[in-house]
C-alpha cells in the first residue's frame, strides 16, 4: 500500500471533483493520505475529510498564515488538540516551521508560531509535520530547544548534513514531485543516499507536480482544471522514480515508505490495518 504523508485534499483546487480524486487515488493503490491544516480555520474541514474518506490529518498553522493569525488561533489550536485528542485519525500537529525562501511573514514572527506549536505538539505528545524551506539549521535549533517525538520534513530540500541531524531526531524526510525532475541533482543524490528508514512518499497535492504535470505559468492560464495539478494518484508514479534511483521493485518502495511513515507517525499503524 502506498501512503501519501502530505495531501492538501481541502484546497479549493479540488473543490469540482474532490470524491473522484480519492477514489482515483485509491484506484492506483493510494491507500492513505495525511491532510495537514494550514491555519486555524481549517481545523473541522481537514477533519472531517479525513473521516469522510478514511484519511489521517493534523492540525498547525503554516508559516506563510502567521502573519493572518492571532492568539485566539493558538488557543484554538491548543482546544482542537484536546478535545480531539483521542482521535485515531488526528496523527501530528502540522503543517508548521519556518519559510526563509519568502520575505514575508517575518522570520521573527514565523519563529515564534514555530516555537509555540512545538510546544503543543510536545504536550499532546504528538509528532510534527515541518515546513522546510532555506529553514533546516533554524528548525533544527528549535527542535534542540523543544523535544518532540519527532515526524516528518515534509518537501526537504536541505543538506545531507541536515538530513542526518533531523534523521537522528527521529524525522523521516518527504519525497515528492520536486524528485522527479532530472535536473534535481541535489534532491536524488539524498535520495538515492540516505538510509532506507529515513524516506517516505509525499504528493504536497495540489502543489509541488512532478515533471510529467509541470506546467509554465502562462500555461496554466490558458483554462482546465486538471492543468498542472498534483493529486494523490500520481504517487505510485513518483514512488516508481524513487525505487528507481534506489534500486527497488515497486512493491519494496511502497512496503519500505509506508513502513517509515508508521514509524514516524505511529498512529498511522492502526489506520493501516486490514
Amino acid at each position: 500500500m502506498w501512503i501519501d504523508t502530505h495531501c492538501h485534499l481541502d484546497a479549493p483546487e479540488f473543490d469540482a471533483d474532490r470524491d473522484a480524486v480519492v477514489a482515483a487515488a485509491r484506484a492506483a493503490g493510494v491507500g492513505l493520505l495525511v491532510l495537514p491544516a494550514v491555519a486555524a480555520a481549517h481545523f473541522e474541514t481537514v477533519r472531517a475529510l479525513a473521516h469522510a474518506h478514511g484519511a489521517a490529518y493534523a492540525l498547525g498553522i503554516h508559516p506563510l498564515y502567521v502573519d493572518r493569525a492571532g492568539a485566539c488561533d493558538l488557543d484554538r489550536l491548543h482546544q482542537a488538540l484536546q478535545d480531539w485528542r483521542d482521535d485515531p485519525r488526528l496523527v501530528a500537529v502540522g503543517e508548521i516551521g519556518l519559510d526563509h525562501f519568502v520575505p514575508a511573514p517575518d522570520p521573527a514572527l514565523q519563529q515564534r508560531w514555530y516555537l509555540a506549536q512545538l510546544r503543543l505538539a510536545r504536550d499532546a505528545g504528538l509528532p510534527v509535520l515541518l515546513h522546510v524551506r532555506r529553514s533546516a539549521d533554524a528548525l533544527l535549533a528549535g527542535l534542540r530547544r523543544i523535544e518532540v517525538r519527532g515526524g516528518l520534513a515534509h518537501a526537504f530540500n536541505g543538506s545531507r548534513q541536515q538530513a542526518e541531524r533531523l534523521v537522528e531526531r527521529g524525522f523521516a524526510l518527504g519525497f515528492g514531485g520536486a524528485m522527479t525532475f532530472e535536473r534535481a541533482l541535489q534532491l536524488r543524490r539524498l535520495a538515492s543516499g540516505l538510509p532506507a528508514h529515513a524516506l517516505v512518499l509525499e504528493t504536497d497535492a495540489p502543489d509541488i507536480p512532478p515533471q510529467w504535470l509541470y506546467r509554465r505559468a502562462s500555461e496554466r492560464t490558458q483554462g482546465g482544471l486538471a492543468q498542472g495539478r498534483n493529486q494523490p494518484a500520481e504517487l505510485p508514479r513518483i514512488g516508481a522514480q524513487l525505487g528507481a534511483l534506489r534500486g527497488w521493485s515497486a512493491a519494496q518502495t511502497a512496503a519500505i515508505t509506508a513502513r517509515n511513515a508508521c514509524h514516524a507517525l505511529p498512529r498511522l499503524a492502526a489506520l493501516c490495518a486490514p
